[in-house]
Formats: structure tokens, sequence, C-alpha cells
């Protein structure tokens, strides 16, 4: 936290609202800088021996100590930042607050600064995301900012939901889009195959066109509703946000998953559509037709199925749009100039067709849907087991009780998913936390400083009331 208000009002609020029994507040002062430096040892050293216990440190260096720090010793204090949970900078000038920024940048950390006064500007221009707060010191800071709220507790709202499932959306967009866009090139590098390397598209011009642009397009759109959590459940479990912080839903090995299905769906959708119709004296967009027929089938059944709630909006795109492929097929197959003249009504008449659809849908969907309902039900995720506390409209479990609920009826194999173990520490909820670059520093005890602190009667005794100051 950086501030040019008063030190002492400062230091006065902090430790009568933040430092625990256990805590303790460090300070870095000197008028030379041979009494800086050896106010910066000592504050490091002592952070060096207790990080392995669980009491917790915060430390306090003034504008003057500080510009010194920059100027001489800025190894020393990066490592002191990294190992230290809060950090307040009092006196501040507004380069230093950007310097400040920018040294943990260089730390391939990702940050987030938060001003509402033009003293601000530069340190907010300077992080990752920058959060600016429109009130009595004018709107500069909002205006140079990412976002803009008007109270600093909206933070807390704006990281946990607004952020959380901004992510959880764009995760699924970026991964989906190439899923179909894939599924549509293997398709068509199977049929290369069959016409021996001819170089003849499958599809037509305006079906590839079509399948991109409205077929596939608008269903997805409807993510932006999409809520796999409700808002309560969500800031009442602020540790499920450490999910994206490690890149849970967005990674190569998530990614490998929607390439390997998309290879798998085009498989199916080939092999079953050119056996269906093998026998039958079929022209080529009348075989074209059942394998795009059968690869929108599957987009619907696959954005349904990834989707985590449901309004009406989201029926309606998903399914209407899947009404409106027939619909839009059938008008053009009326035009005798169109290369599918007639050729929707045809299929619409056989059974066969609609035999090759249902079986494309089940082939194609029914490993998905074994997958999903095997890690659903015996390895469960903590988002997992929230989801199923919520659907159950029985009272709201936190973490920490879902875990000794788990220990009873899975046993050990279901818990050592929730909880990450610390020697020495309060168990605290920290999933995978090996994948941040800030895992040296996370594995430590649950911070003192949590500015996303759950309900208090929910947090039981041996579970520190903490808050969380950057």
């Amino acid at each position: 936290m950086s501030k040019g208000t008063n030190k002492t009002k400062l230091l006065r609020d902090f430790c009568s609202i933040v430092l625990e029994p256990k805590g303790q507040l460090l300070y870095i002062n000197g008028k030379t800088e041979d009494e800086v430096a050896r106010s910066l040892e000592r504050v490091l050293l002592t952070m060096r021996i207790t990080s392995s216990e669980p009491k917790e440190l915060a430390f306090v260096v003034d504008g003057w100590a500080l510009e010194i720090i920059l100027t001489r010793y800025k190894e020393a204090f990066t490592e002191l930042a990294v190992l230290s949970k809060t950090a307040i900078c009092c006196r501040v000038t507004p380069s230093q607050k950007a310097q400040l920024v920018k040294l943990l940048k260089s730390c391939d950390y990702r940050t987030l600064a938060i001003g509402d006064g033009g003293n601000d500007v530069r340190m907010i221009q300077q992080a990752h995301i920058g959060v600016g707060i429109s009130g009595r010191e004018g709107l500069q800071a909002a205006r140079a900012a990412d976002y803009s709220i008007g109270k600093f507790r909206f933070l807390k709202r704006l990281i946990l939901v607004h952020g959380r499932y901004s992510y959880n959306r764009t995760a699924f967009l970026s991964q989906y889009s190439f899923y179909k866009s894939l599924l549509i090139c293997f398709i068509q590098i199977l049929f290369s195959f069959v016409s021996g390397i001819a170089g003849t598209s499958l599809f037509n011009s305006v079906s590839l066109m079509a399948y991109n642009v409205f077929y596939t397009s608008i269903p997805v759109l409807t993510t932006v509703l999409d809520k796999d959590l409700s808002e309560k459940t969500v800031t009442q479990n602020p540790e499920i946000l450490l999910y994206c912080q490690a890149g849970r839903l967005l990674n190569p090995s998530t990614f490998a998953g929607w390439f390997g299905r998309s290879l798998y769906h085009a498989i199916v959708v080939f092999l079953i559509t050119i056996h269906a119709y093998a026998n039958e004296k079929s022209e080529m967009e009348e075989l074209s037709m059942v394998a795009l027929s059968g690869s929108i089938w599957l987009q619907a059944f696959v954005v349904t199925l990834e989707m985590s709630s449901f309004t009406f909006l989201q029926f309606l795109a998903i399914w209407g749009n899947f009404a409106a492929f027939y619909v839009i097929n059938l008008c053009i197959s009326t035009i005798p100039t169109a290369g599918m003249y007639t050729i929707m009504f045809r299929l619409c008449r056989q059974p066969s067709y609609w035999i090759t659809m249902l079986l494309i849908s089940g082939v194609g969907m029914g490993p998905v849907l074994a997958l999903k309902y095997f890690r659903y039900t015996y390895s469960p995720s903590a988002i997992n087991i929230l989801q199923k506390a919520e659907r159950s409209r029985g009272p709201m479990y936190t973490l920490v009780n879902l875990e000794s609920q788990l220990r009873s009826e899975q046993g050990n194999s279901t818990n050592s998913i929730l909880t990450a173990p610390v020697k020495n520490k309060n168990s605290v909820y920290e999933p995978l936390l090996s994948d941040s670059p800030m895992a040296s520093r996370r594995s430590l005890a649950s911070s003192s400083f949590d500015i996303f602190q759950p309900a208090q009667s929910r947090v039981p005794a041996a579970y520190p009331r903490n808050i969380k100051t950057s």
C-alpha cells in the first residue's frame, strides 16, 4: 500500500485494524544511507528467519528511505517484497509508486494498482490492471484506469465476482472458437484423403461462411450470462479465485483437451457420414449437408454441456439457432439456381438422415459425458462441490466445512484435492499453488492481511481474521 498521508495516523489505523496478536510490524527508516542499509538488512534477516513460521509480518518504509533503497539496494528490497505479504509505503512520490509497481512486474507478478487522485495516475498506468476511484479527488485516476469504481469496497466485487466470471467466460470462448474451427478443418483433411488429395472442398463457400458467422457464433455469445456459482457463494469462498490465478481453465492441457475433442468429433462425423451414405447414389452437396448437420448437432450439445446455468436467452440462442439452421437451409433448397436445390427436403424425408444424426450425437457426446460424470462424481474439484451444495438447496457450506464433510464421505482421496497441507500451518484451501509464479511465497501460512475477508459467522476459531492491503 502506497500512501502520501500522515504516517502516524496511518500506522495507528493499520495496527488497530489489521495486526493480529501473532503479527509484527517492522520499520525501515533512517536519516542516512548507512542507517537505511542497516535497517533494511535487519528487516530482511527477520523476514528470512520467520518465513517458515506462522507469525505474520509486515514492514513500513517512508519516502526518504525508499528513495535510497530504490537507488542502491533494489535487489535486497525486491527479495523483501517477495517474502512479505504486506508493505506500507508512507509519503512516497508518484514516481516512487510507479517504480514499486515496476519492481513487482520484473518478478513476473501480475500487478493491480488502485488510486483515487492525480498522484496515482503513473502507478495505475504502470500496473497490468489499473483501477481508479472516482470521488472527492477528481476523475483523473478513474479516466487513466482500466476500470473505474465509486468506492474502494467495490474492489472486492470487481475482482471476486466480475473478474472471475470474466475469466471463466473468456477461457471457454477462446478455446471453443478454436474447437469449432478445427472441427471443420479436420473434416476437410479427412475428406482430402478419400478424394485422393484432389483439392476438392467438401463444403461450399456459403456453408463455411454461415458455419463460422451464424451457426456456431450466436450460441457461444450467451456465455456472457453463464455463472458456474452464485455471487453469494463466490464472495463467501474467496479462495476459489486461486483457480483463476493458477490458470486452471486456460492452459496448454485444457487447450489440448479441446484439440482432442475436435479431432475425435471430426472423425466421428466423417466416418459415420461416409458409411451411412456409402451405398447410396448421393450427390456431393447431399453428403456435405449431412456432415455439416452432424457438426451443428455436436456444437449445440457441446455448448449446452459446458453451460453451468441456463436462462431463457441462453436456451433460445442455442436451440433457436439450431432450429434456424434447418429453416435457412430449407429456404435455400427452394431456390432452383442454388446448388442445394431440393437437397434439404430430400434429407429430411429420409429416416436414415435422422438416424445418422442421432448416431453422430451419441457416439460423439458419449465419451465426453462419461468423462465429465466421472470427474464430477469421483474426482470433484472444490468448485464442483460448491455447485453440488448450491443445487441441493441445503445449508451453504464453506470450503472449510466441506473439507471435513468430505473426509467422512469420500476419504482421503477427495480430501487431497481440496487442501494443500503445509507443515506447521493452519489448514488453508490453496489449490494448485505450484502452477502459480507466486507459489514460493503463497505456500506459507494463510495471510493475516487478506482483503477478501469472509463473513465472521462462517470463520472457524482456528482461521485468523485477515485483511490484505495492496
